[in-house]
């Protein structure tokens, strides 16, 4: 059942094309900021209230950010490892042809779980337009994923915590979960900053090595055997990393990692949350009471979105890394100054700047 509040969603839409067996979600949760921006997820189990809640989040995220975008988010029900890349490429197609009167003008779409640049390809063609999505190809004007961008702002995000604590990165160890294109990238921007990489998971388990992992040596072993693990190290069980020795944990893919049950576990004194919603609310409070820093979601991983901005205004890649930067430090800092001062946890802080500013130009908050 969704829930509908002063902010929306302002529009949901349940879309079919039985011919080519297309069944999709679009929300868009809040244009009062613009027109509205986020991903493309396909999986077989994606639901319209997973659609809205991620939605909901990119509200948050694009008007803490200072963009001009508000707030949706698209799914397609289908599993994308029992069909061809033919059929995939058609179920795009398809639709996108079913949203052609929304794009760009009210819903900006992205990559996102299963749907890369040769999906937002077909996307943006289908709909006629370069402007109906980002993380295009870069022939087709966009910015590289391979860049990193999610990752290197939470690289940022992970520097201010650390800052704010009086600690030196130098002396700092963090573990990472999931090893994919945000974990792997805010791995190697913090390994530059001299912090020590002890621990990284993925599907196949966790990989702990107390003197440290050789990052170089880690991506290669990934990208030949297809997992971390392979690593020499203590192996543990995938779930086992928010339970590993280090001083910072940066969540990087699976929701609802951290559940109340694991609060005593972890040893960690700052969590990034680079993965949306890694954790319920009141988890972060209890982390909150233990004085552990949790700096939330949609402001460290803001990264990819405000990459977007600058693929959508044609941008280049120099100006995307100087607005990441400068976004995520000046919007990190902010949030920890004010809940410091307030005694409040850091997305309290965070929720009620990004309400604030939604509402200066929201019209359905004042009916």
């Amino acid at each position: 059942m969704l829930e509908f509040d002063e902010f929306g969603p302002e529009k949901v839409l349940q879309v079919y094309n039985p011919k080519v067996g297309m069944h999709g979600y679009l929300v868009l949760d809040n244009l009062s900021l613009g027109p509205s921006k986020g991903g493309i997820r396909m999986t077989p189990t994606v639901t319209v209230e997973e659609v809205a809640s991620l939605a909901r989040i990119m509200t948050w995220k694009t008007a803490l950010a200072n963009l001009p975008f508000g707030g949706g988010k698209a799914g397609i029900v289908a599993d994308d490892k029992q069909i061809s890349k033919e059929k995939k490429d058609e179920i795009i197609k398809a639709f996108a042809e079913a949203l052609k009167e929304l794009c760009p003008s009210k819903y900006i779409g992205a990559p996102d779980i299963n749907t890369g640049e040769h999906e937002m390809e077909v996307f943006s063609k289908a709909i006629g337009s370069k402007k109906a999505c980002t993380g295009k190809p870069e022939k087709l004007g966009g910015i590289p994923h391979e860049l990193g961008s999610t990752g290197f702002g939470i690289s940022k995000a992970t520097l201010v915590a650390l800052k704010f604590l009086k600690k030196d990165s130098r002396k700092m160890t963090f573990a990472v979960e999931g090893f994919g294109n945000v974990g792997s990238f805010a791995a190697k921007f913090l390994i530059k900053e001299g912090m020590k990489l002890v621990a990284v998971s993925d599907s196949k388990g966790c990989l702990y090595v107390k003197n440290g992992i050789d990052f170089d040596k880690l991506s290669y072993i990934k990208q030949k055997t297809g997992s971390v693990i392979n690593y020499s190290g203590d192996k543990k069980p995938c779930g086992q990393i928010i339970q590993v020795d280090a001083d910072v944990l940066i969540t990087a893919a699976v929701p609802d990692l951290i559940k109340i049950g694991d609060v005593d576990k972890v040893k960690a004194k700052i969590i990034v949350e680079g993965s949306n919603i890694p954790m319920k609310e009141e988890v972060e409070e209890m982390f909150n009471k233990k004085n552990v820093l949790v700096i939330p979601d949609f402001v460290a991983n803001a990264g990819g979105v405000i990459s977007s901005y600058v693929e959508y205004i044609n941008g280049s890649k120099q100006k995307m890394f100087k607005m990441v930067e400068e976004k995520i430090t000046r919007n990190t800092e902010l949030i920890l100054k004010q809940s410091g001062k307030l005694k409040i946890k850091p997305r309290d802080v965070a929720l009620e700047i990004a309400k604030a500013r939604v509402r200066k130009k929201c019209t359905i908050c004042k009916i």
